[in-house]
């Protein structure tokens, strides 16, 4: 998981970016294929106090993607980890990310 503030990012160094509208693109090249990069448009590496209105449906997109890429690859969906100690920063609400498959919360 990364965010876009990331400096490793630079346009590149991910898979899938899904924007705070909840669009979703592909990037043109696999970035490691030993995972799948994840990054979400926006800035987390300050405190925050939860989702802002523009940013909820980024993150329904998101848990709906982790759910569909753990089927599709087989992984279990709660398998998903920061690209870093700074990245997607200390701000970045974890625990909003509620995946579960079996109630299909997303």
């Amino acid at each position: 998981m990364h965010h876009s503030a990331c400096p490793a990012i630079n346009g590149k160094g991910y898979d899938l970016f899904i924007t705070t509208s909840g669009v979703i693109i592909p990037s043109s090249a696999p970035t490691d294929p030993s995972y799948i990069h994840i990054c979400l448009e926006g800035d987390y590496s300050g405190s925050r106090s939860g989702l802002t209105a523009g940013e909820e449906e980024q993150w329904f997109m998101l848990g709906k993607l982790i759910l569909s890429l753990a089927k599709k690859h087989g992984f279990p969906p709660e398998a998903v980890y920061p690209h870093s100690d700074s990245c997607p920063g200390q701000g970045f609400p974890w625990s909003l990310l509620v995946i579960s498959p079996k109630d299909r919360y997303h």
